[in-house]
């Protein structure tokens, strides 16, 4: 199929129906449905169950259950102290760099707004404004859980509504402002070192997206949630490394760091494969209060 036919498609295709039914599909119980597929799965993508806390496939109760799997202890480690940026999650560099403004790059030749990705709220957006990014693309046989680059508290959690575009690589070549068009869940925090956000962003037949503190954020819900977690108690504090939500299919997780607090590694170049834990970046000023 080329680029342009796919992209078509995409354009044409119920993507809600289509991720709704994909997500019952995955939550399917029943043996003779959910068994070979889990098998073909791990076969059409090499996945790698040498790593997983349960390492034979068909234990699990749902492919969702599969796809979310946890890793042995020591198979992701920690890489660093904690002024080292640790990679939030396996998959891929799609882009990575400074915002320029309220710019981040997309794909070559294509921007998007840094606002719109933040869910539009200017003052949101001004503290990250001329900060950095890496977008890290998760493939279906990466690990699909999402970790933080550094410890922090979270302060709000905004779920933004959208479209369901695919996030691979020819798409994000080929439709503007993908990131900030498709259905994400914006994640803030404070950190020691500075403000971070942590977007998780849907795409087709993506069944969930799924935090530590909220579980299930979406789908199902229509309209744009902005919850303030500044007063919650207790505070959600989230170490470096630790868990902060997954993918129930593979998706994008965009990482932003706040102006003069990250340098990243000079070595990482779009396309290159990445692993949950391993160095990305340091800590450039330290910006406690």
């Amino acid at each position: 199929m080329n680029d342009r036919l796919f992209i078509t498609l995409q354009h044409l295709a119920p993507q809600h129906l289509l991720t709704h039914a994909a997500g019952w599909l995955a939550n399917c119980t029943w043996g003779p449905l959910r068994a070979p597929f889990v098998q073909w799965f791990v076969r059409r993508y090499q996945v790698d169950m040498s790593e997983a806390c349960v390492s034979d496939p068909l234990q699990y109760r749902t492919f969702n259950d599969f796809f979310t799997r946890a890793l042995k202890d020591g198979a992701r480690p920690i890489a660093g102290d904690e002024n080292t940026i640790a990679c939030p999650a396996d998959g891929a560099i799609s882009q990575r760099g400074p915002i320029t403004g309220d710019t981040l790059l997309q794909a070559k030749g294509r921007d998007f707004s840094l606002t719109s990705l933040l869910g539009g709220d200017p003052a949101l957006a001004e503290q990250f404004r001329d900060g950095s990014f890496v977008t890290v693309y998760l493939s279906p046989r990466d690990y699909h859980r999402v970790h933080m680059p550094l410890a922090g508290t979270l302060t709000r959690m905004i779920h933004v509504p959208g479209k369901l575009f695919s996030v691979n690589q020819v798409t994000a070549e080929h439709v503007d402002s993908l990131f900030a068009r498709n259905e994400r869940v914006v994640c803030c925090f404070d950190t020691a070192q500075g403000p971070l956000a942590l977007v998780l962003v849907g795409a087709m037949i993506v069944g969930s997206v799924d935090t530590v503190w909220a579980g299930q954020v979406c789908p199902g819900r229509t309209r744009r949630s902005d919850i303030d977690y500044r007063d919650h108690v207790p505070a959600v504090q989230i170490g470096r490394g630790e868990e902060i939500g997954r993918f129930k299919l593979g998706s994008t997780v965009i990482a932003v760091f706040g102006p003069g607090m990250a340098s990243l590694a000079a070595s990482l170049a779009a396309g290159d494969a990445v692993r949950m834990g391993q160095a990305i970046g340091t800590v450039t000023q330290d910006q406690s209060r």
